[in-house]
């Protein structure tokens, strides 16, 4: 299985997920030196966090395009740099605002990978096996979060809290030169790609062909999903900018022990991500029923994120073994949905599946400017660290609604040729 084409290009997008989250989320551990160090509140901290957002929301619809537009193998390289030479900006910085550009310029970097490597995905992935593929590769990232915290932890011992983003960034760069040397945008261009391989992809929408974006219809296709991510994406975020604090401050814990307890929460959303795709696809081919395997198996997950942070908001004392074990299972069961969830816009867009999946991500992006600074804000003014935890429930209830409203069993394409049809019976 390891020789074949296909197979290695998931692995070398699943390595781009891994680095890339990890440069995310090296912040939160990091945080407790670089704010002694340069005077942070935890407000300040919170927008630290969330900076990132704010480039990576404006250019999930804009890379999705520029992945559509001129192929993965250009736009990925071209992010690659850009991020990991933020990374290193990150180490370098002297105060609030340069942590600030830091972190913009690594948004702007990372804004474009996950619409433009669906849309490398929607080419190199058999239609049956996206939940898989989208389930394994979240699921690197996922190890991205749990490695972090114990690694940065380690690189700090070793280099201090600047040498380990300076470390991080130049695994980036050399992910860039992998990327460039091995992937091609037509799969069947590339030299070690063998026939049955080919025989079991879809037929090759190649950037040359400029196909005309349907920005109304896509868009309005769309919305619910988006709606669904952002609800999604505000636990997500929560977790990945507050967990390793969260043990560390509300517990009184030592830094490396926190950090061991926020990869254990984070290693159980590595066996959602994954658990999520197996599961979506094996309901789409014995079922053959697309909502059943998308939105039922999403708002389902859904409701088990909700049930399983419910104890923190009920106990008003809650062990650091019950809050352990409560996060773990709101993590895991949140991470569930990527899997169906990153289908859709493959299902519902095949032909744009990076424009369709950058506008589904922009609601993720939006939860990620939003949900650290509330987070930090509810602790600065209450000092309950579990606050925003509870919080977090409104927005699964609201999801688990919203979930039902997706239809990815109406392909756009053929939506698009049936109204063709009425309208050319009208004149006959």
């Amino acid at each position: 299985m390891f020789r074949r084409a296909t197979t290695r290009v998931l692995l070398l997008l699943c390595a781009m997920y891994f680095i890339t989250y990890v440069d995310r989320v090296n912040v939160s551990t990091a945080a407790s030196a670089f704010a002694s160090e340069l005077h942070l509140s935890h407000t300040e901290i919170g927008f630290v966090f969330s900076a990132f957002a704010y480039p990576y929301l404006v250019f999930q619809i804009i890379g999705g395009w520029v992945g559509d537009r001129f192929g993965p193998h250009r736009t990925l390289a071209v992010c690659a740099v850009i991020w990991a030479g933020a990374t290193v900006m990150t180490g370098m910085a002297g105060g609030f605002v340069s942590l600030i550009v830091a972190r913009l310029l690594l948004g702007l970097g990372e804004g474009a990978t996950f619409p433009t490597a669906t849309r490398a995905m929607s080419n190199w992935v058999p239609a049956d096996q996206r939940g898989f593929a989208q389930g394994t590769t979240h699921a690197a990232s996922r190890i991205g979060n749990a490695v972090a915290p114990p690694l940065i932890v380690w690189l700090m011992v070793a280099t201090g809290w600047r040498g380990a983003f300076i470390i991080t960034g130049i695994v980036s760069f050399l992910w860039a030169v992998a990327w460039i040397w091995y992937f091609r945008d037509n799969p069947r261009e590339h030299p070690r790609i063998t026939e049955p391989e080919c025989a079991t992809l879809s037929n090759y929408s190649g950037i040359k062909e400029r196909l005309p974006v349907p920005w109304r219809a896509l868009l309005g296709r769309m919305a619910p999903v988006t709606a669904v991510y952002f609800c999604y994406g505000w636990v997500l975020w929560l977790f990945l900018g507050w967990i390793p604090q969260y043990f560390l401050h509300n517990y009184h814990m030592q830094l490396g022990k926190s950090a061991l307890f926020a990869s254990g929460v984070f290693f159980a959303g590595v066996l959602g991500d994954w658990l999520g795709g197996s599961v979506t696809d094996r309901i789409l081919r014995k079922s053959g029923n697309l909502r059943l395997a998308r939105n039922v198996m999403v708002g389902v997950c859904m409701l088990l994120t909700l049930l399983s942070l419910a104890p923190i908001m009920l106990v008003s004392d809650i062990s650091i073994t019950m809050a352990a074990l409560c996060l773990s299972g709101g993590f895991f069961f949140n991470e569930m949905t990527i899997g169906p969830m990153w289908a859709v816009p493959m299902d519902i867009a095949p032909k744009h599946a990076g424009t369709a999946s950058g506008i589904m991500n922009s609601g993720s992006a939006l939860a990620a400017i939003i949900s650290p600074v509330v987070g930090g804000f509810l602790i600065d003014r209450t000092g309950n660290w579990n606050l925003p935890f509870t919080v977090s429930m409104v927005l699964m209830a609201a999801g688990i609604v919203l979930s039902f409203t997706m239809r990815p069993d109406r392909a756009l394409e053929v939506e698009g040729e049936e109204a063709a049809a009425r309208d050319a019976r009208k004149f006959v």
